[in-house]
Parts: structure tokens; C-alpha cells; sequence
């Protein structure tokens, strides 16, 4: 069961860096959401053209996002606010993720201030770890 598939509301990442398709569950210790890599990501031309894997940075990119759309979805930060990697750390990476993998990534907070998130992240892909994570992240605004 979704909580909500209007992703485009929540963050301002657009295609082709969007990389959270739904949210399933949120509260206030975290959340899980999903997101499916096509064969068709702009990345997949150059990592690698032989044997295409998605690379660890968009991993990492992609909890991120679904952490702060979860966060969003709550209503905890204004309207307009955007959150700006500040640290990443014990970063893992376990298991390869391939095109047409739907990847679920659980989130959890560490931490929630007006001015900070950190979070923590698993990515799976079927009940497979490939990736995890902590980070914070600065909330700020466009100038």
C-alpha cells in the first residue's frame, strides 16, 4: 500500500535525477520507499556499456531523496526548503544494482532540526542489502 506516489510535490529533483517513484510508509523514526532504475537512466550509456550497474553515488543520492521526500510528505520543513548534502558516512556497498531493479530503500532518522537531517539508509533489492548509509543533510532555501 502506497502512501503516495506524487513525488514531483514533495522534492525538486526532475527527471533524470528523480529517484524515488513511491513512498509505501512514513512516521517520525523513518520511512520506506521505492524506486525502479530502467534501462533507460542517462547513467547506464557510460557505467558500464558492456555490463550496466547504477553507481554507488546514485545509491547514495537516491536514499537521500527518499528520506527527505518522507520528511517532506510530514510536513516538517516550509515549502521551497532543499536539502544539501553536508557528510556521508559508513557508506557500504553490497550487492550490485542492475537495470530494471526496483530497489527499496528503509530510511531512518537520526536526527530532525529546522536547520539539519541526518539519516540512516538501507537499499535492497528483493530482500538483497546492496547499499547503506548515514548523512546529514543542511535544509536551506534558493536564493
Amino acid at each position: 500500500m502506497s502512501v503516495t506516489k506524487d513525488i514531483k510535490s514533495l522534492l525538486p529533483h526532475r527527471e533524470p535525477f528523480l529517484f524515488v517513484d513511491e513512498i509505501i510508509s512514513c512516521d517520525e523514526n523513518g520511512s520506506v520507499s521505492e524506486h525502479t532504475f530502467t534501462e533507460n537512466e542517462f547513467f547506464f550509456k557510460g557505467h558500464f556499456p558492456e555490463y550496466p550497474v547504477v553507481p554507488g553515488v546514485i545509491l547514495c543520492e537516491t536514499m537521500a531523496q527518499a528520506g527527505g521526500a518522507a520528511l517532506n510528505y510530514q510536513k516538517h520543513f516550509e515549502d521551497g526548503s532543499l536539502f544539501f548534502f553536508a557528510t556521508l558516512d559508513k557508506v557500504k556497498f553490497r550487492n550490485q544494482v542492475r537495470p530494471g531493479d526496483k530497489v527499496r530503500m528503509e530510511i531512518t532518522n537520526l536526527r530532525v532540526s529546522p536547520k539539519m537531517i541526518k539519516q540512516a539508509g538501507k537499499a535492497y533489492v528483493g530482500e538483497t542489502l546492496c547499499a547503506e548509509a548515514e548523512w546529514m543533510c543542511l535544509v536551506g532555501k534558493a536564493n
